[in-house]
């Protein structure tokens, strides 16, 4: 029987084995390493020791955590300027407004419903970005449930308070994608590992769950698992129906 970790990386889905993981703590700001290899995200200070930290995602050639915040940011921004857009059809010719009210149903919503942070200075922007959110779908079913009874107060909402808020709510989004580092770091982890004597850390999205298994249960592979030297697959495993990639071992980079 072995113990494993069980991480995400995007939608991908990896298992490593506890043996050979000392802690697993929350991603932080890392010192940048001048001219260091690619897969290396930074180094940072760990009981004592100065350790580097390896992108999980840089190893197996996926974007980093940040390109992907701002590419989902830009499509939170589009997506609530085409609802304030249809919105404002809704209420000039009498339309039916198909788009949701409720905060928690927009994909904008189920991010935010989805986020922690434990950083300190981006909790008071989250909270705001939230406020600002929420006002923005509620104020806009307060303007369809008006435009029923007064037409004339509907378009106000409409001009004043819906146009107020969501400039605010982009101003939010906007902050958020300035400080796209410290967000990142809300949402990954580090897996604090040792191979040969080398302590470092691996940064990845998300640790799923502890898992055990049989050796034997592992279905190894005829082909090459090792995608670069520092990454080497042992095989894959059916968790529950869940395909899992198995890694035999992490090597940090020179």
């Amino acid at each position: 029987m072995i113990d494993l970790i069980v991480f995400r990386v995007d939608t991908n889905r990896y298992a490593i084995k506890i043996e050979n993981i000392q802690r697993i703590i929350q991603a932080e700001s890392l010192t940048n390493i001048p001219s260091s290899n690619k897969f290396i995200d930074g180094m940072m200070s760990h009981e004592n020791k100065v350790i580097k930290v390896l992108s999980f995602r840089k190893l197996i050639g996926m974007n980093s955590y940040d390109e992907e915040l701002k590419v989902l940011f830009a499509k939170f921004k589009v997506a609530h300027g085409a609802w304030v857009e249809s919105l404002k059809v809704a209420i000039n010719t009498g339309s039916e407004f198909t788009k949701t009210t409720n905060p928690h149903m927009c994909e904008l919503g189920k991010w935010i419903d989805a986020f922690n942070s434990y950083d300190d200075s981006m909790s008071i922007i989250f909270r705001e970005l939230v406020e600002y959110h929420k006002q923005l779908h509620h104020r806009g079913g307060d303007a369809i449930e008006m435009y029923r009874h007064n037409k004339v107060e509907a378009k106000r909402i409409l001009d004043v308070d819906i146009n107020n808020i969501y400039g605010h709510t982009m101003g939010a989004l906007d902050t958020f994608v300035n400080q796209l580092d410290t967000v990142a770091n809300s949402l990954q982890k580090l897996i604090i590992y040792e191979n040969a004597g080398k302590v470092f850390a691996i940064k990845v999205d998300i640790i799923e769950d502890i898992a055990h298994a049989q050796e034997s249960s592992i279905m190894h592979s005829n082909e090459e698992d090792e995608f670069t030297e520092s990454l080497e697959l042992d095989g894959v495993l059916d968790l529950n129906g869940v395909l899992i990639n198995v890694i035999k071992t992490v090597r940090i980079p020179s």
